[in-house]
């Protein structure tokens, strides 16, 4: 008995009306159920009798005709039945023929007034969605008045008004006719702009205002302050306000209020990625350490790969304070690059500057670097200039971004700097998505890097490039493409076994040490699916190697172990795309195309083999 209840339930509740329409296309379609009483009571989950059923049918006639007169159907033919299926079920058949829509005409839009020749409002009247001889939509009769009323309202025409506003439907003879006509008045600009808070300099918050006063009215430059003002992380409860117009002088005074945020900002972070595996994260901000905006940070970090970071930083705000600022920075760290531990010590100076759609990093690094592994360990005392250049978007404000479509950076040291190595170098990534349809995405990405250095172990193993990993080429572990440095055997006494030149009587093993250049690339397609979930595939292709001479297609065992070539190693896969509210979870599976070549040592003879599938987490920005 209870089993039957249980089966019998779910039909009970699944009683209720089956709507069919013909006749028409998907978008006449949904304004129709949008329309009909039929979808509503059957989204309210309303008993539906027999009478109600034919009060309902009742309506259908007079709420097709609704529902299609805004696309210019001013006539349809309408017929519909209702059949009991039995149990409560019920069966809407709806046949709808259109019939012939109404034209527009003649279709007359005009701008008068002191904004009659401004470039927003030609805008809106080159690009009007309703052109003589179309098909009489209202949606798009609406959007004109609308953009034209609310481009004055953003612009500063304040007192504009629509003279006109005719819609004249002869539905017998199936035309329309179509005049508007917007008077716009005159432009305020910018008055005073008064503001009343207590967390830093007067002076320094009017170097966030996006405007000027005098400047004509613009609410877009309102928004954008309040946003670059948020975005300074010094106040709470911001506001910046336009006043009551002036109607006489034809000036909008503006009002900001903010009070104080909380100055310490402490952040516990954990995850895991196959990258880095296991990763824990806290941080320490004081977001204001005087009137004059300055602030500290402090990040310390322990992963798999990063055994352990500490970053802290001391930031001056100069210039445009949004988006420029002076910055202290020192970093202590060790770092596992494949076969080779490294510790630094670093500090120096920055200055970050924003030159239209381009941010620009000038910096000064003094560091002191050990990198070890099997063969010994070299310290460097290095001083490093450098300078990064990244893509920023338009308006860019100094928000957080998660990647720049084009990112290089150039890094060099010499001697007379009092550098122990001398060296110059330039890695450029660039990445980008393309929309190939309503649910399909390409994303290309692309990465080269290149260093000019005389001998290759003068290059300090923190500026030596790796491939492979969840953002390289996936289907090879993190770092693991790189070029190789043979170990030699050691004697009973531990003693390294070498021949009077240098070279190794015989050889142990091999290790990755990186390499002076590097190229990557992805082609990825994505394919939507919903719920926020994609599926995506992939080819990526890629190595590190010593010098781009020596790249080739094809490496023999034997040529690979006398280091005169190198590969690129390529790899093909699937994955699963999680949209987060911020970012994106990808899990992939990556299968190596290409083999990997290992020179003989003492243990083990020459060969190649190829890896097996690899499994990928990671984190990025939202696609």
């Amino acid at each position: 008995m209870v089993a039957l209840c249980l089966l019998a339930c779910p039909l009970a509740h699944a009683a209720g009306v089956r709507v069919e329409i013909r006749g028409v296309d998907e978008e006449l379609r949904a304004n129709v159920l949008a329309y009909l009483s039929f979808e509503r009571y059957k989204k309210g989950g309303a008993d539906l009798n027999a009478d109600t059923i034919e009060r309902l049918h009742n309506r259908v006639e007079r709420e097709v005709q609704s529902a299609l007169r805004p696309f210019g159907y001013y006539e349809p033919q309408v017929e519909s039945s209702v059949g009991d299926l039995g149990h409560g079920e019920w069966r809407v058949t709806i046949n709808i023929n259109p019939g012939k829509p109404v034209l527009v005409a003649h279709i007359d839009v005009r701008v008068d007034g002191s904004g009659e020749n401004d470039p927003l409002f030609q805008r809106i009247l080159r690009h009007l969605p309703l052109h003589d001889g179309e098909r009489l939509n209202h949606t798009a009769y609406e959007s004109i008045k609308t953009d034209l009323q609310r481009t004055a309202a953003t612009y500063g025409y304040l007192d504009a008004r629509l003279i006109r506003n005719e819609l004249v439907v002869d539905p017998p003879n199936r035309k329309a006719n179509i005049a508007l006509e917007l008077d716009t008045g005159e432009r305020y600009h910018f008055g005073a702009t008064s503001i009343r808070q207590s967390v830093i300099s007067d002076a320094l918050v009017r170097r966030y205002i996006r405007y000027h006063e005098g400047d004509a009215f613009d609410l877009t430059q309102v928004l954008r302050t309040q946003f670059a003002l948020d975005d300074s992380q010094y106040f709470s409860n911001l506001e910046v306000l336009p006043g009551d117009p002036d109607r006489s002088t034809h000036i909008v005074p503006v009002n900001i209020h903010a009070d104080p945020s909380r100055r310490h900002r402490y952040s516990f972070g954990a995850g895991y990625a196959t990258d880095t595996g296991p990763r824990g994260t806290f941080g320490f901000e004081d977001r204001r350490l005087n009137s004059r905006g300055h602030s500290f940070s402090v990040e310390v970090q322990a992963a798999q790969v990063t055994k352990y970071s500490l970053q802290t930083r001391y930031n001056v705000p100069i210039g445009d304070p949004a988006v420029e600022k002076l910055t202290l920075g020192g970093t202590v760290e060790q770092r596992e690059l494949a076969d080779v531990t490294t510790r630094t010590l670093s500090a120096g100076p920055s200055i970050t500057e924003v030159t239209g759609s381009w941010q620009h990093v000038w910096l000064l690094t003094g560091m002191r670097t050990t990198g070890e592994d099997l063969n010994g360990s070299r310290t460097d005392r290095l001083l490093v200039p450098g300078a990064d250049l990244a893509s920023v978007p338009k308006g860019y404000l100094g928000e957080a971004l998660f990647e720049h479509p084009f990112f290089a950076e150039l890094r060099g040291s010499h001697a007379a700097l009092g550098s122990d190595a001398n060296f110059i170098q330039l890695h450029v990534q660039a990445e980008r998505v393309f929309r190939l349809g309503r649910k399909w995405h390409l994303l290309l990405r692309d990465e080269v890097g290149a260093s000019l250095v005389s001998r290759f172990s003068q290059l300090p193993t923190v500026f030596r490039f790796f491939a492979g990993g969840d953002n390289s080429v996936r289907g090879f572990a993190y770092n693991d493409l790189s070029p190789t440095e043979a170990v030699c055997a050691r004697s009973s006494t531990g003693q390294f076994l070498r021949n009077p030149n240098g070279s190794c009587q015989a050889i142990a093993q091999y290790i990755k040490v990186g390499g002076k250049d590097v190229i990557t690339g992805t082609v990825e397609v994505i394919r939507d699916l919903p719920k926020n979930f994609g599926i995506a595939a992939f080819f990526d292709y890629g190595n590190a190697f010593d010098s781009f001479a020596q790249l080739a297609r094809k490496c023999s065992p034997a040529a690979a172990q006398q280091q005169v070539c190198t590969s690129l190693q390529y790899s093909v896969g699937i994955g699963l795309r999680v949209r987060l509210p911020v970012m994106t979870l990808g899990v992939d599976i990556a299968e190596p195309l290409s083999e990997q070549c290992s020179p003989a040592t003492q243990s083990s003879p020459a060969g190649c083999r190829r890896p097996g599938p690899r499994l990928h987490i990671n984190f990025s920005p939202k696609l």
